[in-house]
């Protein structure tokens, strides 16, 4: 089977040590995560974890099936054959001067980031969208000499489904469940 980027959603409790049982379930099977974010979800208590992992159809099925069994995570889906919306956030620190710094904000305009930040030897770009359009414009700053990136990683979301990962039953764990049952 050929190796894919792969995004699996996860929707988490939100309560310490979850994200590095994640990340340590994933690294003991020897597995590369290619981004993580994490951030609050729609519903308080619950967090969503969007990873992104490249490997063969099989292999990442498995790497869900093993963070499906740990017990903070409520609801876990591998999103890569939806339609999706994707996105990422990047900052994006380049060398100006004076000469350079007007042709830098033209480039900036062209791909609707913003810039954020202006100092005397540099021009702080601030742009989102899919990582085609980042890696893009990352080509074309280069010859200005990037100093600094940061990159957010992968979030992402289903298109237009009435099936979501938001929760239905909201403050009940797995565990709480699993009591019940």
């Amino acid at each position: 089977m050929a190796a894919t980027k792969h995004t699996l959603v996860a929707i988490v409790e939100d309560k310490p040590g979850v994200l590095n049982r994640m990340v340590s379930m994933v690294r003991r099977r020897g597995f590369n995560i290619d981004s993580i974010a994490v951030g609050h979800s729609e519903t308080p208590g619950f967090s969503r974890v969007t990873f992104v992992f490249d490997g063969s159809t099989a292999n990442v099925e498995q790497v869900r099936k093993q963070l499906e069994k740990l017990v903070d995570i409520v609801r876990i889906k591998d999103i890569s054959s939806e339609k999706i919306t994707v996105r990422e956030l990047a900052l994006i620190k380049v060398k100006a001067n004076s000469a350079t710094r007007s042709e830098i904000i033209e480039i900036a305009d062209i791909f609707r980031a913003s810039i954020v930040d202006v100092g005397s030897d540099s021009v702080t770009i601030e742009t989102t969208g899919d990582e085609d359009k980042i890696e893009t414009l990352l080509k074309l700053l280069k010859g200005f000499g990037v100093k600094e990136i940061a990159r957010t990683g992968r979030v992402a979301m289903v298109r237009g489904s009435l099936e979501t990962l938001a929760l239905k039953e909201t403050g009940r764990s797995r565990a709480k469940k699993e009591e019940e049952a």
